[in-house]
């Protein structure tokens, strides 16, 4: 999916140049790294020093903090849906698998760092549920491709997983355990395979 910026009172999208395409990206990056590591106080000058631009050009994309925020959930649950089926084509399904819902835990931790800001920008009820639905079907892509190997149980929904991945993630940023959420999945892992 490209990103794209409104063209004039039309209203119309058209795709950003490809050099502000590549700022906005690293700018993306960059403030899910800087969120997840100093949550939503974090400074968007942090942000873009992370992402090696200067704060103009961060002001230029996203001329708040919120707008930024709001852009990197979006941004980061966009990777997640897309990263499934390509997961799933490119490694054995258990690696896939695991591989996804350790993608999820960091998408996880940027979240806990943006969510005091999330709650007050992301209010529409139709847009969580989007969400939900999407990380849904990347979930059932990755058990699907298990199941027609053998390797995944049935009975395993991807509301199962996320919902496990949810506590897990929660059990991760307050325990400040190194290496519990690594643990707690291969524990949750040895429930949904098959042997």
């Amino acid at each position: 999916m490209t990103e794209s910026i409104q063209d004039g009172a039309a209203g119309r999208q058209r795709p950003l140049r490809a050099d502000a395409q590549r700022n906005e990206d690293r700018l993306l990056k960059a403030a899910a790294a800087v969120f997840a590591r100093d949550g939503a106080d974090a400074s968007v000058k942090d942000v873009a020093r992370e992402a090696g631009v200067g704060v103009g050009t961060l002001y230029r994309r996203f001329p708040s903090k919120e707008l930024l925020i709001e852009a990197v959930y979006r941004h980061e649950v966009r990777l997640l849906c897309e990263a499934a089926p390509e997961l799933a084509a490119s490694l054995p399904p258990v690696d896939a698998l695991r591989t996804w819902m350790e993608r999820f835990l960091d998408f996880m931790a940027a979240k806990h760092g943006m969510a005091g800001v999330l709650r007050v920008v992301l209010t529409d009820d139709g847009e969580r549920l989007q969400t939900r639905a999407g990380l849904a079907e990347a979930v059932d892509c990755l058990l699907a491709a298990g199941r027609s190997q053998g390797t995944v149980r049935e009975q395993v929904t991807p509301q199962d997983v996320l919902m496990a991945l949810g506590g897990i993630s929660y059990m991760a940023g307050t325990e400040q355990t190194p290496g519990l959420a690594a643990r707690l999945v291969d524990l949750f892992l040895h429930g949904v395979l098959t042997n």
